[in-house]
């Protein structure tokens, strides 16, 4: 058996199990109609797949803008046809005039059949050298933790047709990252961590680093640096192509995580890794410049101690002599932007370094998207929280005092491109309506425009959206969902926001989605007392009777690195709730305070220290001032599941709130807050050593010995990111204090659990078996 569900204190396992996973038809708390249905539901949710949503797929901006490539084949057009390894089974590139959509086959699927083969490469992912003179064709790609970044890489020249692997007798799917140089003639990869080079016209191979090993990491990050500041590909082509920038880390000293794998083999295997737990030893981080064809590496010499400071972003300013560097301690609370000058080689001083921004707060600060360069380097765009919003500012090379760009009160969600030309910032906001994502703009030089600080770009509608600018700006591929309403993607003109046409319109998805949603989701605000209003969603059963008393399912995240209550396409998740509601339930979602909504610096960052604590209190807050408004809701019967930090927000409510929660359904979670990696949990609590109080204020397993409730944690044993260890810890505590609980543990699955076949159903139905076993709805 692959997996086991064990009630911990009780020695009738097997009776236990009997009962868990008895059919519906022997319950007779269950109608068989009902719960049939439901469970053909989940199978199409998660197994068959069937409310899948189609996106942009593969498209690329080519001339500027003038045209865009898709990957198309003959049968299904331009997602293509995903193999099982998730790469698409291609016959065409095509290219696509923008103006007009003419389209035109640009490399045939006969170009990328490799000698021997045949069948074309499946695409993992592709990029175009400069003029299009060469495709760079990523494929049988492999995950390096939780995405696909190993495996081969071929490039076509499109003029002769040839076709070369690159990497010479490097071994299948070993290489990482790979990059055409700035005139498209050569390409840099990482492999064994080291940094290569390769000449396209010669084929010859130059190693530009020789100290990769387990322990020194070059042009890739240690997995903390990946995981919580989304840096990978860590190299950098200089304009002129003499050079690479990269980074470097030095993992000796890191505490090494063993992960152990029980059922691949006859015995046992482990995997190691680095992995820095709150308060241990980080890796030392540097960065440097080599010379394209080879030879000694220069060290930026940035002061103090490299394993105390990070290096989240880095590009050329703008010119081939100089770096512009994030820099930011290990407290998070200082980040500098800095130049380094490499022009003349690096003065052990210090002296080619010159900061020229600085971002300081009390708690912490965000380290968001890339450094982006202005006027070819003579300014940069930074985001920073400063006034208490995060907005944006010009920062000018000479060092001169910054200008804020954005001047208005709310939150810049993402920045979303910059015309220089016209001299306009673009960005994703919702200063109204925090459940919202919408496209405003305003001035680049923070001057008023004639609307007043900002411009809403766009229709004026409830939703979401999304944008990817043409390099020109004239034009932009855009996304437009609704919580209950699946993506529909068209080209716009820009800034007019007109439709050119739909690329991709979901008909088919809406109208099976059309069929479940006879009640949509209602978005609301409320006040859970001391002037604190909270957003929130609600779903309703079918055949919802006001005047009824139905038990409520709250969907909880409720942490520092996300929101639930967004107005978006929900995806599998929100039918999943839409579906257990139709059985009669009340399913809700509230985002506290904490979370990263767009409402100020002081409404996310009032959790410093303890997080954990004030989640907990808002949620359960929450659900009093909604039984309060709304007599439909059952206050006396209420679960609670979420995953993550939602299973830690869980354990919270269970523990600390066993008069209001019944039920809880605690997947992934951290009880211990000292278990979790350093740039995460340092970032939002401090160092354990000098906030020990706030640690153990912040940490489930604290408050353990509150739980009166029903409650079934859920992990994997594989996962590498949220360490199962955490869950043994808790059920040895919840051991200790006697408390009956239920556990299921994934073998081999990761943070995710959706590794092997049917695992996605097992998980949701074992959710909802749960808590329809002990908060039944009628």
């Amino acid at each position: 058996m692959s997996t086991k569900l064990y009630r911990a204190g009780q020695c009738l396992a097997a009776a236990v199990l009997a009962t868990m996973f008895a059919s519906s038809s022997a319950r007779s708390a269950e109608p068989p109609t009902p719960a049939g249905a439901f469970d053909r539901e989940l199978s199409r949710i998660f197994e068959k797949r069937e409310y899948t949503a189609k996106t942009m797929g593969d498209a690329r901006w080519i001339d500027g803008g003038r045209s865009y490539t898709t990957l198309e084949t003959a049968d299904t057009g331009m997602d293509g046809e995903e193999n099982p390894s998730g790469a698409r089974d291609v016959a065409n590139i095509v290219a696509h005039d923008t103006a007009s959509g003419k389209t035109s086959v640009l490399v045939a699927g006969s170009k990328l059949v490799p000698p021997g083969a045949q069948k074309p490469l499946a695409i993992d992912d592709y990029q175009w050298s400069s003029g299009r003179a060469r495709l760079l064709v990523f494929t049988n790609a492999k995950k390096v933790w939780r995405r696909k970044t190993r495996g081969d890489y071929w490039v076509l020249d499109v003029a002769s047709g040839s076709l070369l692997r690159l990497g010479g007798d490097a071994p299948a799917s070993s290489l990482m990252f790979a990059r055409f140089s700035p005139d498209g003639g050569r390409v840099a990869w990482v492999r064994d961590n080291d940094l290569w080079v390769e000449d396209l016209a010669t084929a010859k191979i130059t190693r530009l680093t020789a100290t990769g090993s387990e322990t020194t990491i070059n042009g890739t990050t240690d997995w903390v640096t990946e995981e919580e500041l989304g840096l990978r590909e860590a190299f950098r082509w200089s304009p002129d192509g003499r050079s690479i920038a990269y980074w470097s880390f030095d993992t000796t000293g890191v505490g090494i995580y063993t992960l152990i794998d029980d059922t691949d083999s006859l015995y046992p295997s482990v995997k190691r890794y680095p992995y820095p737990k709150a308060g241990t030893t980080n890796s030392a981080v540097r960065v440097g410049v080599v010379p394209a064809a080879g030879g000694d590496t220069q060290w930026i010499p940035f002061p103090g101690d490299a394993r105390e400071h990070y290096l989240p972003r880095m590009e050329w300013a703008g010119d081939s002599q100089t770096l512009v560097v994030e820099r930011l301690n290990r407290l998070q609370n200082l980040n500098e932007l800095i130049l380094a000058d490499v022009s003349s080689g690096a003065r052990a001083d210090g002296g080619s370094l010159r900061p020229i921004f600085r971002d300081e707060a009390k708690t912490w600060v965000d380290i968001t998207g890339e450094i982006k360069t202005l006027a070819g380097g003579r300014a940069f765009l930074v985001e920073s929280e400063k006034d208490g919003w995060r907005h944006v500012y010009r920062v000018p090379r000479d060092g001169s005092a910054a200008v804020l760009v954005t001047r208005f009160e709310g939150d810049v969600i993402d920045v979303v491109g910059a015309d220089e030309k016209g001299g306009w910032l673009y960005f994703a906001a919702s200063p109204d309506k925090a459940t919202e994502r919408h496209l405003y703009r305003c001035r680049l030089d923070g001057t008023a425009t004639r609307a007043g600080a900002i411009e809403r770009v766009g229709p004026a509608r409830a939703g979401s959206e999304t944008w990817d600018l043409a390099p020109d700006q004239h034009w932009a591929f855009h996304g437009f969902s609704r919580f209950d309403e699946p993506p529909v993607y068209e080209l716009v003109r820009f800034p007019e926001h007109t439709t050119q046409r739909v690329l991709v319109d979901n008909a088919a998805l809406k109208a099976k989605i059309a069929e479940r949603v006879t009640r949509p989701v209602e978005f609301f605000s409320l006040p859970i007392g001391g002037g604190v209003v909270l957003d929130g969603w609600i779903l309703k059963p079918r055949e919802f009777d006001p005047a009824k008393k139905y038990p409520v399912v709250v969907h909880v995240y409720g942490a520092p690195a996300g929101t639930t209550v967004v107005d978006r396409w929900g995806g599998t998740t929100a039918l999943f709730h839409r579906a257990l509601a139709d059985l009669g339930y009340v399913i809700v979602s509230f985002d506290n305070r904490g979370t990263p909504a767009p409402k100020g610096a002081a409404w996310r960052k009032i959790v410093y220290g303890t997080v954990g604590d004030l989640s907990s209190k808002d949620q359960a807050a929450a659900i009093r001032a909604l039984a309060a408004a709304r007599p439909y809701v059952d206050a006396g019967r209420v679960a609670i599941w979420g995953w993550s930090g939602g299973g830690s927000n869980t354990l919270n409510a269970m523990f600390r709130f066993p008069d209001v929660y019944k039920v809880g359904v605690s997947v992934a979670p951290v009880p211990d807050e000292r278990l979790y990696d350093t740039i995460y949990q340092e970032r939002y609590m401090g160092l354990p050593g000098t906030n020990a109080e706030g640690y153990r204020t912040g940490s489930p397993i604290s408050f353990a010995e509150g739980l009166k409730g029903k409650l079934l944690v859920v992990h994997g044993s594989g996962d590498d990111n949220v360490h199962y260890q955490g869950t043994e810890k808790l059920v040895n505590r919840l051991v200790e204090l006697g408390k009956p609980f239920d556990l299921m543990v994934y073998p081999n699955r990761t943070h995710s659990i959706n590794e092997g076949k049917g695992t996605s159903l097992h998980v949701y139905s074992l959710i909802a078996r749960y808590i329809r076993e002990h908060l039944p709805a009628n």
